[in-house]
C-alpha cells in the first residue's frame, strides 16, 4: 500500500519547481517508459499495475495508479528519473553540428527537436534557460527514446556562443536561402521562439541568416518543420 505522504510526493512531481527540489523527473504510459528503457535509461523506481507486464520495483492497484497518475486516464505504468545537469564541455562546439533552441516554451516543439537531432546524429542539442522544462513529461514524450540518447545542455545560450569558431546560423524570415549554403558539417543551428525568433542577445551572436523560400501563401512554418528542412540541407547534401 502506497502512503499518504509517498502519493503527495509522486503527484508532486507534476510540477518543476518538486522536481528539482527532488531531483527527479516522471514518466507515464507503457510506450515512453519501453522506449527509454530500450535506449538505456535508468530509473530509480518503477510502479506498475498488473497490466504491466515489464520489470517494477513496487506493484500497485488500478486504484493506487489512478491516485498517483499524472494523467486523467492513468496508464499502467509511472517510473522516476533521476534528473542530471551536465556542463558542456569546452570546445564542444568546434566539431559537428549542434541545434540550440532559444526561448522556445512548447514543451511539444522541445521535444521533436530533440528527437530531430537524434534522427540526424546531432551530436549535442543546446537549450537556453527559458526554454520549455528538459524533464516535463511532454518534452519527454515528444522526444520519444531520443531523450536517453541526444546530449542536451541547458546554458545561458549568448555566453555558450560568445568566440564560437564554427558558423552560428539563425533561421529568418528575411535569411539567404538555405538550399545555396551546401553541406556545412560544423556549425551551430539556431531556432528561435515561435513567436519572436532568436532574442536580440542571441541574434548578436549570429553570423549568417538562413530561410526556407516561401512558395505559398503560409505565414510560417512550425519550428520542427523548419529545422528538419535546414538541417536536411545542410546536412544531406
Amino acid at each position: 500500500m502506497l502512503t499518504k505522504s509517498e502519493v503527495q510526493r509522486l503527484r508532486s512531481l507534476r510540477e518543476k519547481k518538486h522536481r528539482e527540489a527532488e531531483g527527479l523527473f516522471v514518466v507515464e504510459g507503457p510506450k515512453v517508459v519501453s522506449e527509454l528503457l530500450a535506449a538505456g535509461q535508468a530509473f530509480r523506481e518503477v510502479y506498475a499495475t498488473p497490466a504491466w507486464e515489464g520489470d517494477c520495483t513496487t506493484r500497485v492497484s488500478e486504484d493506487e495508479m489512478a491516485r498517483i497518475s499524472h494523467y486523467p486516464t492513468p496508464s499502467p505504468v509511472l517510473a522516476l528519473g533521476a534528473i542530471t545537469r551536465a556542463a558542456l564541455p569546452p570546445g564542444a562546439l568546434t566539431k559537428g553540428l549542434s541545434l540550440a533552441l532559444d526561448g522556445l516554451q512548447d514543451p511539444g516543439n522541445v521535444g521533436t527537436l530533440i528527437r530531430l537531432a537524434d534522427w540526424y546524429g546531432l551530436p549535442r542539442v543546446l537549450l537556453s534557460r527559458d526554454c520549455a522544462d528538459l524533464y516535463s513529461q511532454k518534452v519527454i514524450n515528444a522526444s520519444m527514446g531520443s531523450f536517453a540518447r541526444v546530449p542536451v545542455f541547458s546554458v545561458d545560450l549568448p555566453a555558450a556562443l560568445a568566440g564560437c569558431p564554427v558558423p552560428v546560423l539563425g533561421c529568418d524570415l528575411d535569411g539567404e536561402d538555405v538550399h545555396r549554403l551546401g553541406r556545412v558539417p560544423d556549425a551551430v543551428v539556431i531556432i528561435g521562439s515561435e513567436g519572436r525568433g532568436p532574442s536580440p542577445a542571441v541574434r548578436a551572436c549570429i553570423n549568417k541568416l538562413v530561410t526556407i523560400p516561401r512558395i505559398g501563401r503560409a505565414e510560417s512554418l512550425n519550428a520542427g518543420v523548419a529545422a528538419a528542412i535546414v538541417l536536411d540541407n545542410l546536412l544531406c547534401r
